[in-house]
């Protein structure tokens, strides 16, 4: 997939586990899994901001796009 998502790091350079965010958040700890793992066909916005706005961080932080290799 071309969109990598950088959630994992983000949570290791601040320490937190998944279920603290999920909480935090008001989300599954299922569904941030399916969204750390890239599993996911989109993401609200509202969601991708709660993310933002406990991480302190900007979209461009949790999302890469790295081009496929042909």
């Amino acid at each position: 997939m071309a969109i990598v998502v950088n959630l994992d790091v983000l949570l290791a350079r601040r320490k937190m586990r998944s279920k603290a965010l999920a909480e935090a958040i008001g989300i599954t700890e299922q569904n941030l899994s399916l969204l750390k793992s890239g599993k996911v066909k989109g993401v609200r916005f509202a969601t991708l901001e709660a993310i933002c706005r406990h991480l302190d961080c900007q979209p461009g932080d949790l999302l890469e796009y790295v081009p496929d290799q042909e």
